[in-house]
């Protein structure tokens, strides 16, 4: 066989890595992940593919915000001074000729 590298289509890494072929192929397009464009077609070398996989073993840094002991629930005030605003239906427009 020649000295050629197999190119693997976007479903076969699509499923090596556990995802949709439509996410592979859109970030292709985007130029988010390696790859190559051969005849219009999406496909990925072995180096790429260790590229993207090295790619996402890098752990992510998740900030967990601090605890707090109030709710994040918006109060409800009953006794507000705002002044309460009636709304009122517009007519719609089949009716009004």
């Amino acid at each position: 066989m020649s000295g050629l590298p197999r190119l693997h289509r976007p479903e076969e890494v699509a499923e090596a890595l556990g995802l949709s072929a439509w996410w592979v192929k859109n970030e292709a397009r985007q130029g988010r992940i390696p790859a190559t464009r051969v005849g219009g077609s999406w496909r990925f070398t072995a180096a790429q593919y260790q590229q993207i996989v090295a790619a996402a073993e890098q752990p992510a840094v998740v900030q967990t915000p601090a605890r707090s002991s109030r709710s994040t629930a918006r109060p409800y005030y009953a006794d507000s001074a705002a002044p309460v605003v009636t709304l009122t239906p517009r007519t719609p427009r089949r009716r009004i000729a």
